[in-house]
C-alpha cells in the first residue's frame, strides 16, 4: 500500500471531479463539493492537506486509497 502524497486542496478537488464531484460554492477558505449521490465534502483551500485530513476526505468521498491514487494520475 503506497503512502498518500502531500497534495493541495485544489489538487484534491481536481481528482474527485473525475468521478462526478462538482464545486457548489466557496465558504470562507473551504470549497463545498457535491457528488452524484448527494454527498457533500468540505475541502480546505490549503497548500498542503495533512495526511489524516486527506484520509478522511477520501473516506467521505466513498473511495479507497488505491482508487484515489488512480484518480491523481
Amino acid at each position: 500500500m503506497a503512502r498518500l502524497p502531500v497534495i493541495s486542496g485544489d489538487e484534491f478537488v481536481k481528482a474527485v471531479a473525475k468521478i462526478g464531484f462538482v464545486r457548489d460554492r466557496t465558504q470562507g477558505s473551504h470549497m463545498i463539493l457535491i457528488g452524484l449521490a448527494g454527498r457533500r465534502l468540505s475541502v480546505p483551500r490549503h497548500r498542503e492537506l495533512g495526511r489524516g485530513l486527506l484520509r478522511a476526505l477520501i473516506r467521505d468521498a466513498g473511495l479507497t486509497r488505491d482508487e484515489f491514487l488512480r484518480l491523481l494520475r
